[in-house]
Formats: C-alpha cells, sequence, structure tokens
C-alpha cells in the first residue's frame, strides 16, 4: 500500500517532476514547456521549501508519486513569497515584453505569474485561509490515495492553526473538480471573485 508520509529535502526533484506531469489539468504537460521547472516553480517547490511541515508526499514501490502541499494562512503565505521567493526567481527568468496572455508560450506564462503572481481574493484568504495543493500520477489515482493524502495534510495543517480552507482549480479539470468535490469542497459564491479559468472552493 502507498506510503503517505513528510516531505523530505531529497524529494524536490520529484516534486518538480510530478508537477510538470500533472500540469495540464491533471495531464502531462511536459511536452509543452522548454523549462522542466516552472511548474514546480511556483505550484510545488515554494512550499516545499518555505513550508515544509506542511508538505507531504505519497510513496509506492516505483517511487514518490503525488504530493501535498500547502499553507495555513494564504495572505501571510502570499508576503512570503514577496520576500523569500519569487526575488531571485525574477533575477533568473526575465520578465516576458509582451504581456498579452495569448500571445505568449507556456514558459513565459508561468514566468510572467512569477513577475506577476496572482493574489488570491480576499474575501477567500479572509473567510478560507488555508490552502493547498494536491497532486497524484495517473498510477495512484482512483484508489483512495487523494483522500488519505488529503486527510493526512489537513490533520498536519489543522496543527498549524488552520481553519477553513480553500483551493483553485482550473475549471477543465474535471477530475479535479469531483475529487474535491468529495473531499466536501464547494463552491464560493463571492461576489468579487472574478470570471476566468479558476474556480474557487472552500470547506469550512
Amino acid at each position: 500500500m502507498p506510503t503517505v508520509r513528510p516531505f523530505r529535502a531529497y524529494d524536490l526533484n520529484e516534486l518538480y517532476k510530478i508537477s510538470l506531469a500533472t500540469g495540464l489539468a491533471g495531464g502531462d504537460g511536459s511536452h509543452l514547456y522548454a523549462d522542466s521547472g516552472l511548474m514546480g516553480q511556483v505550484y510545488s517547490a515554494p512550499y516545499a521549501c518555505l513550508e515544509p511541515g506542511l508538505a507531504l508526499v505519497v510513496e509506492d514501490r516505483e517511487g514518490v508519486a503525488g504530493f501535498a502541499v500547502g499553507t495555513a494562512d494564504t495572505t501571510a503565505w502570499e508576503e512570503k513569497l514577496e520576500r523569500s521567493w519569487w526575488p531571485p526567481l525574477r533575477r533568473r527568468y526575465p520578465k516576458p515584453l509582451d504581456e498579452d496572455v495569448s500571445r505568449l508560450t507556456h514558459d513565459q506564462r508561468r514566468i510572467l505569474m512569477i513577475h506577476r503572481p496572482s493574489r488570491t481574493p480576499p474575501a477567500v484568504a479572509l473567510n478560507f485561509p488555508a490552502h493547498l495543493h494536491l497532486n497524484l500520477l495517473p498510477r495512484l489515482q482512483g484508489r483512495g490515495v487523494g483522500r488519505r493524502l488529503f486527510n493526512a495534510w489537513l490533520a498536519a495543517a489543522t496543527k498549524h492553526g488552520a481553519t477553513a480552507t480553500h483551493v483553485a482549480i482550473n475549471r477543465a479539470n474535471i477530475g479535479a473538480l469531483q475529487f474535491w468535490g468529495k473531499m466536501g469542497f464547494a463552491d464560493l459564491a463571492v461576489a468579487e471573485l472574478p470570471e476566468g479559468r479558476t474556480i474557487w472552493k472552500g470547506r469550512p
């Protein structure tokens, strides 16, 4: 049976790989990126490096095949990213001259996120302050592993003071929408939420 355990420093490269392998609405995004690390730079590595107490992995006989990372306080987290994570990446990755997303490559879109990260809508961060990202490789999907991983993360987050939790989901990721619904997350009906590719769900 796959084992859920705390993240360890030597797992970091696997988090980058899994972020890319699940980066296309839950599917493999490796063919889209010239820089295979960009997805992880945004969605997994900062949590593992800056919030390791809320980083878990799931491992089977073939190795690490999934992770759950997050934070108990989204507002404080976004401030931490501005202080400690984004500055060196902004020096490493020059900002695209053209900021029209429709004309950017996938690499450039992620780089633009590094230079211009989206802030969580205030009403979401206030009422559902914790958030997480959970990704599983296909070989572990549909086997109840995601539920185990989420429950383990939630227990850890509660010890870190988390109360209500939210997730931001690409509306094209049907599997993720179904999964988070089963985990007790409901669509957030907040007037300030923008229309777009992201669906916000929360769990009290």
